[in-house]
């Protein structure tokens, strides 16, 4: 019982944490390389796809478990304390609540795809 309540209390945090991540993306004066590191880890976040797929045992889970933390630490290290303690508050103030989109879905699948692809060329031309 008791560790099903840590996970429950950890993806909380960690779902608090994406929104704030959110909300403080939308503030002009972050640097490029941070607001796109903010839109990486959103996306990956909210993503259907998964680096490594669910349905395979143990590593499915293993990159959400893994993955997921590491990029909201490393997101959240490159943005400055006032402006992630001003969105944290908003977080809890406005959390956000998603529903069901396909069309958003398929968005973001082209865009996994795309960057993938653009890895891919960038690896193989050099």
């Amino acid at each position: 019982m008791k560790l099903l309540t840590e996970l429950k209390e950890k993806a909380k945090s960690i779902k608090s944490q994406i929104t704030a991540l959110y909300y403080v993306g939308m503030n002009e004066k972050l640097p490029l390389i941070t607001r796109s590191l903010i839109v990486i880890t959103v996306a990956y976040a909210l993503s259907p796809v998964d680096l490594i797929p669910d349905f395979i045992p143990i590593l499915g889970y293993l990159d959400d478990l893994i993955l997921l933390p590491v990029l909201i630490s490393l997101t959240i290290r490159s943005i400055p304390n006032d402006l992630m303690v001003k969105a944290k508050e908003e977080a809890r103030q406005n959390p956000i609540s998603l529903k069901k989109n396909w069309k958003a879905g398929i968005i973001v699948i082209l865009v996994w795809v795309s960057l993938i692809s653009i890895l891919v060329y960038k690896l193989v031309r050099v």
